[in-house]
């Protein structure tokens, strides 16, 4: 594995999804990323499944050492203030006002480190009317537009995973990288700051677009009805998707596979447009097509085609898939006590090298003999230096 930001020191301070996942990113490129927990309870996605362990924990805190302090007791807090002081970033997602009540505030964190590159991620930003709410995930795809494409009008409930902690999560190690670039040339840190309702605005940048270009307020088949998306059921009672996008080789390649070759001279469906116009009766249409066939052989069929398609996998098949296991997407990683540990490698290589290499997630204080250890060795060097 090629470690593009080994020796970088990261203090993660986060806790959920969002600080942790701009942690989890930063070590997945080769940083040191150290994550600073309460003592006895930790960051509180330990415990969403009893015990300290929990799959929500897993999730975003691999390639990372845990150190537990507290930071109210002097010893703690001068530990704290010693892996600022060997720090490269700084990575906290309190609601404003929550850091500097804990000593842990730009301010003060750059009167010991200069260089610190210090993020800081909120809900709803720094300052303004919102400043003080709380804010998850499902409340950040509200507040952004976003969530309004994904509900299901019919059935109105929320799907899906937690897209905007994550991307928020994705943006953080964004702006961090930039500001790591910066310190390169200037030897200055800076203050990195980003917010859910941001992210998730920026994240929603399609649907602003299309308003601002064009007054269109998009829905949850908008897209999908000028992509010409679809999924439809197979006799096995499986799932697969199509792509059909623009080009008319796509559908003629689809008219082939269905054994319908002058499908697309109906009026109907014989542009774009009125593919776009009437996409409804072309779901009905394929719907009863599909649901003739199984799903391994619309894949053939479709394949042989070149249509643009895949199978409606669920979390047991996808990784399991050819193409997953020949890009040797799950990787495995052994935790000295807990055994073996499975998750989704990190999509970046470098010069051909997948990062095939990983670290499980830490135990509560699993690192704090160790971390200590390193620290007491630094203060000796340095006192001896000073002598």
């Amino acid at each position: 594995m090629i470690k593009v930001l080994q020796g970088v020191k990261v203090l993660e301070q986060g806790t959920f999804i969002t600080g942790p996942a701009a942690g989890m990113l930063l070590g997945d490129l080769g940083a040191d990323v150290v994550k600073l927990e309460q003592p006895d309870t930790g960051d509180p996605f330990r415990a969403f499944k009893g015990g300290l362990y929990s799959p929500h924990f897993q999730t975003y805190n691999r390639n990372k050492r845990s150190i537990t302090l507290n930071t109210k007791n002097a010893e703690d807090l001068a530990v704290f203030d010693d892996l600022v002081r060997e720090a490269d970033v700084y990575i906290q997602n309190f609601r404003p006002g929550a850091a500097e009540r804990l000593g842990a505030g730009e301010e003060r964190l750059r009167a010991l480190n200069p260089r610190l590159i210090y993020c800081a991620i909120s809900g709803f930003g720094a300052t303004g009317p919102a400043a003080s709410r709380p804010s998850y995930d499902t409340v950040a795809q509200a507040a952004s537009g976003f969530l309004n494409l994904l509900v299901n009008p019919a059935n109105p409930r929320v799907v899906g995973p937690a897209i905007a902690d994550a991307m928020t999560g994705f943006y953080a190690a964004y702006g961090i990288l930039g500001a790591l670039h910066e310190r390169n040339r200037t030897g200055v840190g800076r203050k990195v700051e980003v917010s859910m309702l941001e992210a998730m605005s920026h994240f929603n940048l399609d649907a602003f677009t299309h308003y601002y270009a064009a007054g269109e307020v998009m829905g949850p088949y908008s897209r999908p009805s000028v992509s010409q998306s679809y999924v439809l059921e197979c006799a096995d009672g499986k799932w697969i998707a199509l792509h059909m996008s623009s080009p008319e080789k796509f559908w003629q390649g689809l008219a082939n596979a269905i054994e319908r070759p002058a499908l697309f001279t109906d009026a109907r469906f014989a542009s774009r447009e009125q593919r776009i116009a009437n996409q409804e009766a072309l779901i009905d249409l394929l719907g009863g097509l599909f649901r003739q066939r199984t799903r391994a052989q619309w894949c053939e069929r479709l394949q042989a085609e070149d249509v643009p398609h895949a199978p409606m996998y669920d979390t047991s098949e996808a990784l399991e898939d050819p193409q997953a296991r020949h890009l040797q997407l799950l990787v495995t990683g052994t935790h000295p006590t807990l055994g073996e540990f499975k998750t989704v490698r990190s999509p970046v290589s470098f010069d051909g090298e997948r990062p095939l290499e990983v670290t499980a997630p830490p135990l509560l204080g699993e690192h704090n003999d160790e971390v200590r250890a390193a620290l007491a060795r630094t203060r000796s060097t340095a006192q001896t230096d000073s002598r």
